[in-house]
């Protein structure tokens, strides 16, 4: 059964609804803090698995505009890096790297020794590691063509499973660590503060969104997206290609710069706007259109490796980002937000922070930090990881 575009963007704003029904209906899920995408995307791909289980018919989602979402999203997290707030959060920046780097060596460790203990070849433990929980989707279809021209069948099929749980668990296990640590330290965001202050003091200045600043914002992204993608074949043409939204992302830099140059600003607002609306649309299209039935023949396999990676990211994000990033409200978002982009992606990370946020207050830090991150140095970082690990006997 296809289900046209239009039709998968209205079910995918029903998927949010219900969700977030859920959510005010069932207090752990509140309380933890689960995005709605998540809980309404998980729901509808176990109805849909249940209708192909019972029929046999196999529900297929049109997501080409899910994909033009991701490039949306990552344009407006560009829009919002200013250079000068781009310096202040090197040094964060760079410590983050350093943490991910020690990070992706024991995630692959830990994928090759469930491959080994499941005798299975350590190749495939490289994709129930980085390869698929740091690196997501792409990298996993990517280097499972790789590992496949080796010898390795079903590696793709294995590293889009693990992927799949990985978005699933990043979800589900990013913000309950992030409100835990919140709670235990009596960390304080912006919003507790704002409470506290006396009537004298000058209350935040907001700009409304206004039909003027919603064009201007529309029109700053389809510059980002359609330049992004000159860009990327440009570079392409001379064997240096990026994904795409990164690339946009590259060009969101480089305009609202240039704007601030010539003190011409954006409406902060609508970016942040047109941000949430395509980060929860692209996380709901990309859970509701999983095919769950798809994994069941190696349930075993993938639920201990990805209880394991759990358990790993659990520890590192509890016990070194948050120590490390400062023990301060910040770095607890971050926290969260690095789980989600350690198990899943850079989008469930920053829904993560965005469900923390909507709560607690904002956190300028952790979302100049953990997209930086995500988009760019982690995959550079993953891909010399990987090589090294090739290049050791037995692979």
């Amino acid at each position: 059964m296809e289900i046209s575009v239009t039709q998968t963007l209205i079910i995918s704003i029903l998927v949010l609804s219900i969700g977030s029904l859920l959510l005010s209906q069932i207090s752990w899920l509140r309380t933890a803090n689960i995005p709605s995408a998540v809980v309404g995307g998980i729901l509808c791909s176990l109805i849909v698995a249940i209708i192909y289980l019972m029929t046999g018919q196999e529900i297929a989602f049109d997501l080409s505009l899910r994909d033009l979402l991701l490039l949306v999203f990552f344009s407006t997290i560009g829009l919002s890096a200013k250079l000068r707030t781009l310096i202040d959060g090197g040094k964060a920046l760079g410590l983050m790297l350093l943490i991910s780097i020690v990070f992706l060596f024991l995630q692959n460790i830990a994928g090759i020794s469930v491959a080994s203990l499941f005798g299975f070849n350590p190749g495939y433990g490289l994709m129930a590691g980085s390869i698929s929980f740091a690196g997501g989707f792409g990298t996993a279809i990517s280097w499972g063509e790789v590992a496949r021209e080796a010898g390795l069948t079903g590696a793709t099929e294995a590293g889009i499973a693990c992927a799949t749980f990985g978005l699933i668990a990043g979800g589900l296990v990013g913000c309950p660590i992030a409100e835990y640590l919140i709670q235990k330290n009596n960390l304080t965001g912006p919003i507790e503060k704002e409470r506290n202050t006396t009537d004298d003091e000058p209350a935040t200045n907001t700009i409304p969104v206004t039909l003027e600043g919603m064009l201007g914002t529309i029109l700053a992204l389809a510059i980002c997206v359609s330049m992004g993608d000159v860009v990327n074949q440009w570079l392409q043409t001379r064997g240096l290609g990026l994904p795409g939204f990164l690339t946009a992302l590259l060009v969101g830099i480089v305009l609202t710069n240039l704007l601030d140059l010539f003190q011409k600003d954006l409406n902060n607002n609508a970016i942040g706007l047109c941000g949430d609306i395509s980060l929860e649309l692209f996380l709901s299209m990309s859970l509701m259109s999983m095919q769950l039935w798809t994994l069941a023949s190696s349930a075993g396999p993938l639920l201990s490796v990805v209880l394991i990676q759990i358990i790993l990211m659990a520890f590192i994000a509890y016990h070194i980002v948050f120590r490390f990033m400062g023990k301060d409200y910040d770095a607890a978002v971050m926290s969260g937000g690095f789980v989600g982009l350690g198990l899943g992606a850079t989008p469930v990370a920053m829904a993560n922070m965005h469900a923390i946020v909507n709560k607690y207050g904002v956190s300028p830090k952790a979302f100049l930090v953990i997209p930086l991150l995500g988009a760019f140095f982690i995959d550079i970082a993953n891909a010399m990881i990987l090589r090294l690990f090739l290049s050791l006997p037995g692979f």
